[in-house]
């Protein structure tokens, strides 16, 4: 395992890389870091991939970005092309979840054709059909009177969105491990996620797209998944039952099924 303390778009970026082979960028979820991934990383990295890990800026160990908490994922993205550029990643996999998926299906319209191809968890390009998050709901809760609790809320809408056949225990740690977030840095995430819509591009994508989604997932609509899904050429589309918002950290062995997915990829549609 290498880290790398390294200056990406004006502040200095903390990316964990294990071991060799084909590039995947693994992207983290609102207000989380790399540690999502910590159970992954070295199995996938075993299997023959290059796996990359970044704190987004603000996030983990990585400084704020220069303007501040990042309202527009399209930013993140441009981030993460600047940060394959310094570490000399060519035609990565892509593989996101939640506002990390977003950000891969944005990778994915602007340099399709550049990417080995996409794995978009959680995520379908657009603004939700039936909005669960307001950007103005968003904006009062960066006032800190407005929001005394948002720790107890993330541990315990966490707990609420992990899938159910995720055993009490590992759904216990998950939430505890996400109460540690920046509420400012979520909650800019948060805003980001709601006014992002990359849609529009979505037919012209030049690289092999995989959506999944868990059946259990309260924050997503699974309509809106397939649409992105028909939108995208050759699209591949999952959803996992008994599983929420966080495949990478509530599915055991996920290495070994993003490696399914991988490979599924690079085959033809």
């Amino acid at each position: 395992m290498r880290a790398h303390d390294l200056e990406v778009a004006g502040s200095r970026a903390f990316v964990l890389e294990e071991g060799r082979g084909v590039p995947v960028l693994c992207l983290h979820t609102a207000g989380q870091n790399g540690v999502q991934w910590r159970d992954v990383q070295s199995e996938l990295a075993a299997l023959g991939y290059r796996v990359v890990v970044p704190d987004l800026p603000g996030h983990g160990r990585s400084e704020p970005a220069p303007n501040g908490p990042v309202r527009d994922l399209g930013d993140y993205a441009s981030w993460c092309e600047e940060l394959m550029g310094r570490l000399g990643v060519e035609r990565p996999f892509v593989v996101g979840c939640s506002i990390g998926g977003a950000i891969a299906l944005q990778l994915a319209v602007r340099r399709g054709d550049r990417l080995a191809g996409v794995v978009a968890m959680a995520a379908h390009g657009g603004t939700d059909t039936v909005r669960m998050l307001s950007v103005g709901g968003l904006g009062r809760e960066l006032v800190d009177a407005a929001a005394p609790s948002r720790s107890d809320r993330t541990y315990h809408g966490t707990l609420a969105v992990v899938g159910s056949s995720v055993p009490p225990g590992r759904a216990e740690l998950i939430a505890r491990m996400h109460r540690r977030e920046d509420p400012e840095i979520t909650t800019s995430d948060l805003i980001g996620w709601v006014t992002h819509d990359v849609r529009s591009g979505l037919p012209g994508v030049g690289c092999p797209v995989h959506l999944v989604a868990g059946a259990d997932d309260l924050w997503l609509d699974a309509a809106d998944v397939r649409h992105a899904a028909d939108l995208i050429p050759d699209a591949r589309c999952t959803f996992l039952p008994g599983v929420g918002h966080y495949p990478m950290e509530e599915l055991p062995g996920f290495a070994a099924t993003l490696h399914a997915w991988l490979t599924d990829l690079r085959r033809p549609a």
